[in-house]
């Protein structure tokens, strides 16, 4: 969660994150008001506690009638002291329920507002002119189904709504993709992890997810598990409870991973195709790192999210996502939206978070600090802090959306970027099934 230190010592700070995702800022005053209730239970509790001591000392000196009155006033003493510790445990439950619900603090220059509130940092590459070429693209659906590479029909028959069947060299391209990234993922240091699909709750609450209210999320009752959205939940689990050592750098994996979302807000939005579904597949980029290598990081994830996009050969946009449009546990978002030729707009392929150390508080991973030496020159004792983690993605099945619209030819095949290729045995064209 939040450093309830930090909240006291600069409360307008979180005032104004709240107010930039257009959320209660009143939220800030409650956590204060709890949290001066509970010092003042604590301190209460404990100067009963030390006045119960202080009494038992007395107790035992005394002896006939003077003992008896003492341990009456003891035993007085103790359903005080009784009823204190539980107003202080209430009262910290309190503060620990409140402090839950605050989202994470935005990092300075994050535009505020919601989803259109965005800032559009840089364009890269210039949208194909089909018009100029002399033809009308087709949409991704029209040309995986001319290459019989996808069947949405029999997916809804088997699973419902907004479920495919990815066939053929779509199913070949969607896995090319996919290793594509592992590699360049594996290039500049990460671990390449194949992650569960099911994880518990309290994996999913502290990464962030609200799992009594996220309508996003699946949950198999019987067995009190949530089906991820995302490898990052699980990986954001991995060293849960841990003091980790990052004294060579970061600790980068990447968690390759199917992912399950209900879509439950989406509102008949994109039931067309694979661009909002309910399962897909994604290599997600994860860091933990030091507080002060956050920032860095989150260029460096945000990189090589470039990087894959521009091997694929897709124009696209890097956005600055607005405070209001952040996730919970979100300082700063920063989305890649490519261009899709039949929709004549920027769509979002791939996001990364600076997530700092709020879901490392709430998962209780720290890093080992050495000892030090002061400025007095007396050194100062080792010691534990928070990590800051991250998270990027680095290719996902919507990718095939924009792959196959931008590299489409006029008879219907398309093109495979050179970067999928070794991954398609040589492959370089894909071509209508007759």
């Amino acid at each position: 969660m939040i450093d309830i230190n930090e909240l006291r010592a600069h409360p307008d700070l979180f005032r104004a994150s709240q107010k930039a995702r257009e959320a209660d800022e009143s939220l800030v005053d409650r956590i204060l008001d709890a949290d001066a209730q509970r010092r003042t239970a604590i301190t209460e509790f404990e100067n009963l506690r030390a006045e119960q001591n202080a009494f038992g000392k007395k107790v035992a000196k005394a002896q006939g009638e003077e003992k008896q009155q003492l341990l009456t006033q003891v035993k007085q003493l103790a359903a005080e002291v009784k009823a204190t510790q539980a107003t202080a445990d209430a009262a910290q439950q309190t503060q620990q329920a409140l402090l839950a619900q605050l989202p994470n603090l935005v990092e300075e220059g994050v535009p505020s507002g919601g989803e259109e509130d965005f800032t559009v940092l840089r364009t890269e590459g210039t949208p194909r002119d089909f018009g100029a070429e002399g033809f009308e693209p087709r949409d991704h659906v029209e040309i995986a189904e001319l290459l019989d590479g996808i069947d949405m029909e029999r997916g809804a028959k088997v699973s419902g709504s907004r479920f495919y069947f990815l066939k053929r060299d779509i199913a070949r391209l969607e896995n090319a993709l996919l290793l594509a990234a592992q590699d360049l993922a594996l290039d500049n240091g990460f671990i390449p992890m194949t992650t569960p699909n099911l994880v518990r709750p309290e994996v999913m609450s502290g990464t962030g997810f609200d799992v009594e209210h996220d309508d996003e999320i699946y949950r198999v009752e019987k067995d009190d598990l949530y089906l991820v959205g995302t490898s990052e939940v699980a990986l954001a689990g991995y060293h849960m409870d841990e003091i980790l050592d990052l004294s060579d750098g970061p600790l980068r994996y990447a968690g390759w991973s199917s992912c399950y979302r209900r879509e439950a807000g989406s509102g008949g939005k994109d039931t067309r195709g694979i661009i909002r579904v309910h399962q897909f597949n994604k290599l997600e980029m994860f860091v933990y790192c030091t507080q002060d290598q956050a920032a860095a990081e989150h260029e460096r994830l945000l990189a090589w999210e470039e990087h894959m996009l521009q091997a694929c050969g897709l124009s696209y946009r890097v956005i600055d996502t607005a405070a209001g449009d952040l996730g919970t546990s979100a300082a700063r978002k920063f989305d890649c939206e490519a261009w899709v030729p039949t929709q004549g707009r920027y769509r979002e392929l791939t996001s990364t978070s600076n997530c700092t150390t709020y879901q490392a508080r709430r998962l209780n991973i720290r890093e080992r600090l050495p000892e030090t030496t002061g400025a007095d020159g007396k050194p100062r004792k080792a010691g534990t802090r928070a990590v800051a983690t991250l998270n990027g993605t680095l290719a996902t099945t919507r990718w095939i959306v924009a792959i196959l619209e931008t590299h489409q030819q006029r008879d219907g095949s398309v093109v495979i970027p050179d970067i999928l290729r070794p991954y398609m045995r040589g492959q370089d064209v894909m071509r209508p099934v007759n």
